[in-house]
């Protein structure tokens, strides 16, 4: 059980990481014309989500982990609505 923990926890930190490349390019090129807009907001609310999980369920390894999601996300959705 112990390794699942693990793997959950490394698993969530590079999915969460995955997010930022994407806010970086946005950045970078100043548009985000290809970039969903829904798509995105329902990756920051559902990482929200995961968050409230997390904190429910006391497993600080979802909470750590999706953290990272939520800032991830929800960067790229408010670059996605200033660099339209």
């Amino acid at each position: 059980m112990i390794i699942l923990k693990i793997l959950v926890a490394v698993v969530g930190v590079l999915m969460s990481l995955s997010y930022f490349p994407q806010a970086y390019l946005i950045y970078k090129n100043k548009s985000a014309r290809d970039v969903s807009l829904l798509s995105f907001s329902i990756f920051a609310f559902g990482t929200v989500v995961w968050v409230i999980y997390g904190f429910a369920l006391k497993d600080m390894s979802i909470v750590a982990s999706f953290s990272l999601g939520v800032i991830g996300s929800w960067l790229v959705l408010v670059l996605k609505l200033i660099y339209k």
